[in-house]
């Protein structure tokens, strides 16, 4: 299948009265100003308490299942310790990837004053999202769940009930990493628990009985190896995007980018905030911020004469393909 170059079916105007103002209408916005990011989506709250929950059912099982019984007071408080920080790491980075704004693109800024401001040069066009009535900078993409166009889009992942963009794509590396960290120790616990148990009396492995302590350890290792596979995956790929400087929207779409890639190190750098140290681990640590958006990042070249031309006299709509991929639909399975 021939790819076809992506303006054509986007909304494009070089000049302003093209837009037609009156038509460019951008749904009422539902937060207050200077209120904190949040998505209301009934099935990213209910999948972002389902994470609480299991990271909390780990915890219990962990804790007064292996730990506290045990008569190595050494053994519980170093692997307790270590599991309990692995926890809470990951669960702050779930709140960060959660609630910081992932880089969403101002509504409603596709207007007739505003396209004049920018002073189109032949050969120059902006993209705008008929959707949040936004104009689309370089790599960004709308969202049908945070109806909003976000910045460097990889996907929407209901688990953390956001987008992973520009602003929060640190948080979410981090989460999936202390998620496959914890998976990974409650795993040999459980394992090393067995054994003991096996060796000694179980009425003397926990205070609970025997059947409840397997049916417990049975379920934290069922879940552990799942959330293993699944975030370390995850986290494999992310650091794939952010070394190849490539979302996961970019990726599926197989666009043949013009862009200039950045370097892999300055990518990372720029993920993680700076140089490395240990505020890369560190969810309370932001990324490097990114330059406020200037003229010329609304604005893009086209590749051709013969492109600009059919940019003036289209108005087509997007194939209902092409808008499945635009809008952006991609999340966690």
């Amino acid at each position: 299948m021939m790819l076809i170059p992506a303006h054509h079916f986007r909304d494009i105007e070089r000049k302003p009265e093209y837009l037609q103002p009156e038509k460019c209408i951008p749904p009422p916005d539902s937060r207050p100003a200077g209120t904190m990011w949040f998505i209301r989506d009934g099935c990213g709250i209910a999948c972002a308490i389902v994470t609480w929950f299991l990271v909390l059912y780990a915890e219990f099982v962990v804790l007064f299942v292996m730990l506290i019984p045990s008569r190595d007071y050494v053994y519980s408080a170093i692997n307790g310790l270590v599991f309990n920080l692995l926890a809470f790491l990951a669960l702050a980075s779930h709140c960060r990837a959660m609630l910081t704004d992932p880089g969403a693109v101002p509504k409603g800024n596709a207007t007739k004053e505003f396209i004049e401001s920018l002073q189109l040069k032949p050969g120059q066009v902006v993209y705008k999202c008929p959707k949040c009535c936004s104009i689309k900078p370089d790599r960004a993409h709308h969202c049908s769940v945070c109806k909003r166009c976000i910045r460097k889009m990889d996907h929407h992942c209901p688990w953390v009930n956001n987008c992973v963009g520009e602003n929060n794509q640190k948080y979410f590396v981090l989460f999936t990493m202390y998620i496959a960290l914890i998976s990974l120790h409650a795993l040999i616990m459980v394992g090393f628990h067995f054994l003991h148990c096996f060796e000694e009396d179980w009425t003397k492995c926990s205070s609970f009985s025997p059947p409840t302590t397997v049916i417990l350890l049975i379920l934290l290792c069922f879940e552990g190896l799942l959330f293993l596979i699944f975030t370390s995956v995850m986290f494999g790929t992310q650091v794939h995007s952010i070394c190849t400087d490539e979302t996961g929207i970019e990726r599926l779409q197989r666009k043949n980018q013009r862009r200039q890639r950045r370097g892999s190190w300055k990518s990372v750098k720029e993920t993680f905030g700076g140089d490395f140290s240990l505020n890369w681990f560190n969810p309370f640590s932001g990324p490097s911020h990114p330059k406020p958006l200037s003229d010329r990042d609304w604005v893009r070249q086209v590749s051709s004469v013969s492109d600009t031309e059919n940019t003036e006299t289209t108005t087509e709509e997007p194939s209902e393909e092409r808008k499945d991929l635009d809008s952006a639909e991609v999340v966690d399975e």
